[in-house]
């Protein structure tokens, strides 16, 4: 399909397929979930302001790097529906995944650090632990590899 003139207000879901690179199903999911929203023509066509493109593009590099979808509907109902998103809305909604992703980020640079070594987890059968988990005193503070999920 041809990508849309630059010109144009409204989108087909086509359309907004072929510029956005979303399946239609995708977006008529995302639709359905709430994320996006469009309007009906009186032949009952769906048609989509352009500035849907920024908010399929925001779920989709969401999705990229672990927001849920129901986290992203939260934060995308705050957007105003009336207009197109500012950048300074951009701005507000990203920096809240900023936390969750430092969290995520510090979790695989330990996974990818301590993974070899002793993780807590109570096996005690690689040499390091005898050291680093005696005894298993770490199953005290409760279930799983204890040095991963608290971050030590």
């Amino acid at each position: 399909m041809k990508r849309p003139n630059w010109q144009q207000t409204e989108l087909t879901v086509g359309e907004v397929a072929a510029r956005s690179g979303a399946a239609v199903s995708a977006l008529h999911f995302y639709e359905r979930q709430g994320l996006i929203t469009s309007t009906r023509t009186s032949g009952n066509q769906r048609r989509y302001r352009r500035d849907v493109l920024r908010r399929v593009a925001l779920i989709q590099i969401a999705q990229q790097v672990g927001i849920s979808l129901a986290t992203l509907r939260e934060q995308l109902e705050i957007l105003p529906s009336d207009r197109a998103p500012t950048r300074q809305d951009w701005e507000r909604l990203t920096a809240e995944w900023k936390t969750e992703l430092d969290r995520r980020i510090k979790h695989l640079e330990q996974l990818r650090d301590k993974f070899t070594d002793c993780v807590g987890c109570g096996c005690l059968s690689i040499d390091r632990c005898l050291l680093a988990n005696q005894n298993d005193q770490l199953g005290e503070t409760g279930a799983g590899p204890r040095r991963l999920l608290n971050g030590t």
